[in-house]
């Protein structure tokens, strides 16, 4: 069998030198069934090889409760079969713009700062996630005739810690589990970056955009003998809700890159194909160079203006990588051709919504268990990861009108105060967000919308929810009633029959739950625009596309073609703030 080792100057392949051209391609950002459309996209560019993260939260959503980790392997071998060699990265902590980084709720809620370093509890539950990914990875291992090459221990440590001692914890394990080929970090190229999340005796790789002679230049002081390789070229970038689309010139991502292959390093193109960040795992950043400024959440669509776009179309970006890919293949032959596109929807359909179930029915049938406590509890407290909660007090009285303000607010939140709308509150800063002047008593409910967990810097992990309680004037308002609804709650068998499903007519722009259904004749690719809506999550046959909001940029949603079925599909919306037009779009 083939042997992939770590040389003096180069990757080598049974003793030759070999310089890998790849590619970031996320599986659980592409439906399975155009898995082999994109990885035959990424060949006819001219890569050689695939990157892709593992998201722990999206394999393990309850402790101890796996859900279909076999995706991975299955996506090895998709890879292998398009001819391509594999990186995988599994984290834990993968960042990727996806919700938490990839750690689990139930592990941040309850460990708090203490996550990514050597605390006991985070290594025990890390040692046992390690061991599920190895099962997927080993025997894929191309020593053992499979396409993985390289697998990255953390995920841009140095950007967040500095704890040396879980680090060699983690090489150790992956060693111990029978991972052979070699193991890399990769990071920014700053010093402190390297110095925080390199480990002794393993291949240091860098992450950048543009500059790559300084970048290299830096590494070169940590490493100066072995591959040279970016394992992060961001050809684009990610948009945020309410931000302006990222992009980046075709031109610039090429000449950057042809920086990058003069230099003799391997790439790993960030991402070559983004994809969509489906059934609402979206992360987000917070603003400011420190990254604890205001909540900024990351659009579904995870097109990165890759050269592959987010329907798998190629672009003029996919040309000027190509064709710069096309001079460092090392004899390897032309390039192929590009694989047949799928299929796109025959023709445009409108899609009618008929029936409905106000948001608190929803909550009352298909939420977690209520509960009663002094002050609000978080997400975490109530078992929600994503989806919303439900926060219900009485302000007492009789007394006069007072501000009512709600603390450490984080997201969107509607506020009713006797069965009125008084406000939909930003909370997005965390700090203090204002509902208005209300006298008591008074019922007031406080709807909140998870947006999506932080998934870089140094709020990684930070909880959900109202986190510093209910002010009137300047008294705490005590004794909450809460009550959560996942979002998988709607994803499970016989949900929605037990609904108490009312017509159209009467809903009044009301937030709730939505179902309506079209016909198809020619399935395939597609978007879906909701003209009106605000806010919530769609699903069409079962399937979460991920959130929608008015707020844009983003404006439709990626239906992938293998979602939609000949003749009757349905749609399901979950509107939290305010429902729009009685007919869809899909196009």
């Amino acid at each position: 069998m083939p042997e992939f080792r770590v040389g003096d100057d180069d990757f080598e392949l049974d003793g030759r030198p070999v310089r890998l051209l790849s590619g970031a391609l996320h599986y659980f950002r592409v439906h399975e069934g155009l898995w082999g459309h994109r990885l035959g996209m990424l060949r006819a560019m001219g890569l050689n090889c695939v990157e892709t993260y593992v998201p722990w939260n999206w394999h393990e959503p309850r402790p101890g409760r796996l859900r279909d980790v076999g995706a991975l392997g299955r996506f090895l071998d998709a890879a292998q079969a398009a001819g391509l060699y594999a990186i995988v990265r599994p984290g834990p902590y993968i960042c990727a713009e996806w919700e938490n980084g990839g750690l689990p709720w139930w592990l941040t809620g309850a460990l708090g700062r203490r996550v990514r370093t050597r605390d006991e509890r985070f290594v025990r539950a890390v040692d046992g996630w390690l061991g599920v990914v190895a099962q997927e990875v080993v025997e894929r291992q191309v020593g053992r005739g499979g396409p993985v090459v390289l697998l990255q221990v953390e995920n841009e440590y140095g950007s967040y810690g500095s704890d040396g001692v879980y680090l060699r914890h983690l090489v150790e394990r992956w060693k111990a589990l029978g991972v052979s080929v070699p193991l890399v970090t990769s990071d920014g190229p700053e010093e402190h970056m390297l110095s925080g999340g390199s480990v002794p005796g393993l291949t240091a790789t860098v992450n950048f955009g543009s500059g790559a002679r300084e970048a290299f230049g830096v590494l070169r002081g940590f490493r100066p003998r072995g591959p040279l390789m970016c394992m992060e070229f961001w050809c684009g970038w990610f948009t945020h809700w309410g931000g302006e689309e990222a992009g980046r010139a075709a031109a610039d991502a090429a000449g950057a890159l042809r920086e990058i292959l003069e230099c003799g390093a391997s790439v790993n193109v960030y991402m070559a194909h983004g994809g969509t960040n489906f059934g609402g795992w979206a992360g987000a950043n917070r603003a400011g160079e420190d990254h604890r400024g205001a909540l900024r959440p990351v659009v579904t669509s995870y097109d990165y203006d890759a050269p592959v776009d987010e329907y798998g179309r190629p672009t003029e970006k996919f040309w000027a990588l190509r064709e710069v890919l096309a001079g460092f293949r090392d004899g390897e032959g032309p390039l192929p051709a590009l694989p047949p596109a799928p299929a796109v929807l025959g023709a445009p359909v409108g899609v009618r919504v008929g029936a409905w179930v106000p948001l608190t029915d929803v909550v009352d049938v298909l939420g977690e268990a209520e509960a009663e406590a002094a002050v609000p509890p978080s997400f975490e407290e109530l078992g929600v990861e994503r989806g919303l909660v439900r926060y219900r007090f009485v302000v007492q009285g009789p007394r006069g009108p007072r501000p009512l303000t709600v603390v450490g607010l984080r997201d969107v939140a509607v506020v009713w105060v006797d069965g009125g709308r008084a406000a939909v509150l930003d909370g997005g800063d965390g700090e203090c967000a204002l509902v208005g002047e209300v006298a008591g008593p008074a019922v007031v409910e406080v709807w909140v919308e998870s947006l999506g967990r932080v998934n870089y810097g140094p709020r990684l992990g930070e909880s959900k929810g109202i986190t510093g309680g209910l002010l009137h004037e300047r008294q705490y308002v005590h004794g909450v009633r809460a009550r959560g609804l996942r979002l998988e709650a709607l994803e499970e068998p016989g949900a929605l029959a037990g609904l108490p499903w009312r017509g159209w007519e009467g809903r009044e722009g009301a937030p709730g739950l939505y179902r309506g259904s079209f016909r198809v004749a020619g399935a395939g690719d597609a978007s879906l625009e909701l003209p009106g809506w605000v806010r919530g999550h769609v699903w069409v046959n079962g399937f979460c596309l991920g959130r929608y909001r008015a707020l844009g940029p983003q404006r439709a949603l990626y239906v992938p073609g293998p979602v939609l079925r000949e003749g009757e599909n349905e749609l399901l919306v979950l509107e939290c703030e305010a429902a729009g037009e009685a007919e869809a779009r899909l196009c």
